[in-house]
């Protein structure tokens, strides 16, 4: 469960840099999040997409942010309560800001990624608790790629790609950003699949992810999201293996969307 969201966020992304056309500035998606238990899947969590303005002194940003809390009659078994958010253009999603704050089962890890795009760097800070409940820091400046991503810009990323002129069986490679590594991951489009969700029956885009290196996720074909297909492109269903078992991801309810 500790991999709860890092791995449905890292279910994501097919070619380059697009054009914002499909997330606007007040989106809303609610998901329970339900996790293998004995054989059984169980809903644990619910996950939250936002998006918001942010105005700076110099520009205004989008704000994405995603947060994971298990439900309370679960905080006793094993308790979530997870941040990622990034701060983005608004017109292409390029990333300016990214912070990573997790607290599960009482582990505890803060990640931030301020990025230098004229320079290609990341200066990343890194804050961990240790078993004294004692707090440390670590500092790097991370050379990257111009395409590089953090894993919550590279999610709303993939909503802005023309995935309508992909054939089923269509692969590319992109480079994620996560813990102070430069990961890549395969994307595959699978089909389009029409599936029956709580918030109506929806022709989907049917995707499955890999990533090289990384154990965050397991097998070949386990590993899959549905994104509508229309101009919205919202994950409405994801389906993820990761080391300590399995789950799912269902979408509640959507509000704010651009189009």
């Amino acid at each position: 469960m500790k991999q709860l969201l890092s791995a449905f966020l890292l279910i994501t992304s097919l070619f380059a840099f697009s054009q914002n056309t499909a997330i606007g500035s007040n989106e809303k998606l609610v998901f329970s999040a339900s996790y293998n238990m004995s054989g059984l899947l169980t809903d644990i969590a619910q996950v939250t997409m936002e998006t918001s303005e942010i105005r700076t002194s110099k520009a205004t940003l989008l704000r994405l942010k995603c947060t994971a809390a298990t439900y309370s009659k679960w905080d006793n078994f094993f308790k979530i309560r997870d941040l990622y958010e990034s701060y983005v253009s608004p017109k292409y999603l390029t990333p300016y800001l990214y912070k990573r704050d997790i607290d599960e089962g009482g582990y505890y890890k803060f990640m931030q990624y301020t990025y230098n795009r004229k320079a290609s760097t990341v200066s990343s800070l890194k804050r961990k608790k240790n078993g004294k409940g004692e707090f440390w820091e670590e500092k790097k400046t991370l050379n990257i790629g111009g395409s590089t991503r953090d894993i919550v810009s590279t999610l709303y990323h993939i909503r802005n790609l023309d995935i309508a002129k992909a054939k089923p069986g269509d692969t590319s490679n992109f480079t994620v950003l996560f813990d102070n590594e430069q990961t890549t991951v395969t994307v595959r489009l699978v089909g389009k699949e029409t599936i029956s969700t709580n918030i109506g029956s929806k022709s989907c885009y049917k995707l499955a992810i890999s990533i090289k290196g990384k154990d965050i996720l397991k097998g070949n074909n386990d590993n899959l999201i549905w994104l509508t297909a229309d101009a919205n492109k919202i994950p409405v269903y994801a389906k993820f293996k990761i080391p300590v078992g399995n789950g799912e991801l269902k979408i509640q309810s959507a509000s704010g969307l651009k189009n």
